[in-house]
């Protein structure tokens, strides 16, 4: 398993993370590259539930080192959540966590940007998980966002929230300038620590021949720009974002692994054409656990979709798929795959683009 990339194929919350906990006992690496804290991740381990948001999952095993890429957005406030609670776990990450300086920063601002397009949008809600994910990459890619980094810095910190409030038109009230500027420096003087260049990080890896396994977050149905637009994620969520989110090309993985449900799932809004209602489909939300890690909504429940299981294959060049929680459809007597589907008198073969 020299470097293996895990990806969910359809909508997220496809099992990736019980996949990553499978593989990650003999990774060396794993490595977060793209999403943030709207990712829900969930292990169980000796009795004991773990739900990772933005920490990598092979943070349980200890001598798995954990990198976080720049392509993926910190919300620090919740990062710390996470390490107060493997600290109280008496799990010892710190010296096998990593942080990369150029990762993007998640504001409170960014929340409340995102509620606000999600209310302005009424009846065209995206479903959002209200982290401010989607706020932090827009100004990333604006050119006006914070990145880790820059914590480092007070006085340059503090020059570019009030830059950054300016450029969305939002007034900033002193007192709370300066509590959100102190939590940012109690939060920096924990994490410092695990703050490095990931790219030498996994150079030096990739040199020892050392094994590494990229852990997606999301879903292939979500990405910006294949996804059912508008209704997707804020990042890239297929294979190609490895190069750009950890900074290792996809042309280096060994393996691309996918991870599709033996039934369907989605949570928010956006086309779920083969979603179905009903007792069956209550059954299977229940049996399947199947709410939000993140946010504990119910998900939509669908049948198995092979029109977009063998899209996402050929998106990703899959080299193998796991399929996950087929023992839920135990005990369902009519179980339906969709083989294509019909405009008017055309049968497709592949999703449409709106």
């Amino acid at each position: 398993m020299p470097a293996i990339a895990v990806l969910g194929c359809m909508w997220g919350d496809e099992a990736k993370a019980k996949i990553v906990d499978y593989l990650g006992g003999d990774a060396d690496y794993v490595v977060r590259f793209q999403g943030g804290s709207n990712a829900g991740h969930t292990i169980v381990v000796d009795a004991m539930k773990y739900v990772f948001h933005t920490v990598p999952s092979g943070i349980l095993y200890p001598r798995t080192k954990c990198i976080i890429g720049p392509g993926v957005v910190v919300d620090p406030f919740a990062l710390m959540n996470e390490i107060r609670a493997l600290e109280a776990a008496g799990i010892d990450f710190n010296k096998r966590l990593f942080i990369d300086e150029r990762t993007g920063i998640v504001l409170p601002l960014h929340m409340e940007l995102d509620r606000r397009t999600e209310s302005l949008l009424k009846g065209a809600k995206i479903g959002t998980t209200g982290r401010g994910i989607g706020p932090a990459y827009a100004d990333l890619t604006a050119r006006t966002g914070i990145r880790m980094i820059d914590l480092a810095h007070p006085a340059y910190l503090k020059r570019r929230i009030c830059e950054l409030y300016e450029y969305h038109n939002q007034e900033v009230d002193p007192a709370q300038l300066k509590e959100l500027l102190d939590r940012l420096k109690d939060c920096w003087k924990i994490i410092k620590k695990n703050v490095t260049q990931s790219f030498e990080v996994l150079q030096n890896a990739r040199m020892r021949d050392a094994k590494i396994l990229f852990e997606g977050a999301q879903g292939t149905l979500l990405d910006r720009s294949w996804g059912s637009y508008p209704y997707v994620t804020s990042s890239n969520t297929i294979v190609d974002s490895v190069g750009i989110g950890a900074g290792y090309s996809a042309r280096l993985l060994d393996e691309v692994l996918g991870v599709f449900k033996a039934y369907g799932t989605r949570v928010g809004e956006g086309p779920f054409p083969t979603e179905m209602f009903g007792n069956v489909a209550d059954k299977i939300r229940i049996q399947g656990n199947e709410f939000g890690a993140t946010t504990g909504r119910p998900r939509r429940i669908g049948h198995f979709d092979a029109v977009l299981a063998a899209f996402t294959a050929k998106l990703n060049t899959l080299d193998g798929i796991a399929l996950t929680l087929l023992d839920v459809l135990s005990g369902i007597e009519d179980l339906k795959i969709c083989i294509g589907y019909k405009l008017g008198k055309k049968v497709l073969s592949s999703p449409p683009s709106h």
